[in-house]
């Protein structure tokens, strides 16, 4: 963990209600896709824990969902404006655990901590199937970008407005993976885990007091007891988990 200051460089719209900021600044304790910063931001107690999209050696992009009164004032700040943002939080996915083909299935701004672990796989050689869910085309993100990385994209929509209607579900191939990755609401990934014929990993989300592991207000049960999803996860492996 390290605490910096950084400069956003951009803070643009990606969907309704869906952001994305650059941050300029020092990003070395980032070291793997699926971790996450903590964002201060002024007249609140609580920072604000939001997955990292992906980063450089000078700036991160991390988009995040205006959800409250701290996003909100998140979403109306400029370029220029200074932040303090504790990095290199949680630990991330496991690219390694892939040997050929990676499965990766997202749900709504569960998009965003997948973005850099399909990076790192296409760029290790694996082929990369990445099943994107959204409710309409309206909340479509990231798609052109997993695209341009080299991955095969599907998008599913619960309108059927783009791509397929239904659910990811509907889209998962019964095999051809060795190993899957997924992130975004957890009766999605309960129903991703259960319906994956290879082992694979989750990204959990809880509210998050510290987002470093000192309070343990985000504490999940698991199959070995209590673990905290700041600092134990977010990712954990699909076995450990109890829906």
């Amino acid at each position: 963990m390290k605490q910096a200051c950084y400069t956003i460089e951009s803070n643009l719209p990606l969907a309704p209600g869906v952001y994305r900021m650059c941050l300029v600044g020092d990003t070395s304790a980032i070291t793997a896709g699926g971790q996450f910063v903590d964002v201060a931001i002024g007249g609140f107690f609580l920072r604000r824990p939001i997955a990292v999209q992906k980063w450089d050696s000078r700036s991160m992009h991390i988009v995040y969902k205006v959800v409250g009164k701290g996003t909100e004032v998140m979403s109306r700040m400029t370029p220029g404006q200074s932040l303090d943002v504790l990095t290199g939080l949680g630990n991330g996915f496991d690219a390694g655990a892939c040997k050929a083909s990676a499965l990766i299935v997202s749900g709504g701004l569960g998009a965003s901590p997948v973005f850099s672990l399909a990076k790192s796989l296409v760029e290790a050689g694996r082929k990369v199937e990445v099943i994107m869910g959204f409710n309409s085309a309206a909340d479509v993100i990231l798609a052109d970008e997993f695209k341009a990385l080299g991955a095969s994209v599907d998008v599913v929509t619960m309108d059927g407005s783009c791509g397929l209607k239904g659910l990811v579900t509907d889209a998962m191939p019964s095999d051809g993976y060795d190993y899957f990755y997924t992130c975004g609401p957890k009766v999605m990934m309960k129903a991703v885990c259960a319906k994956a014929s290879a082992p694979g990993e989750a990204s959990l989300e809880e509210r998050m007091g510290c987002g470093c592991g000192i309070c343990y207000g985000c504490t999940c049960h698991t199959a070995s007891g209590p673990k905290r999803v700041c600092a134990d996860g977010p990712v954990f492996k699909k076995e450990e988990i109890i829906w």
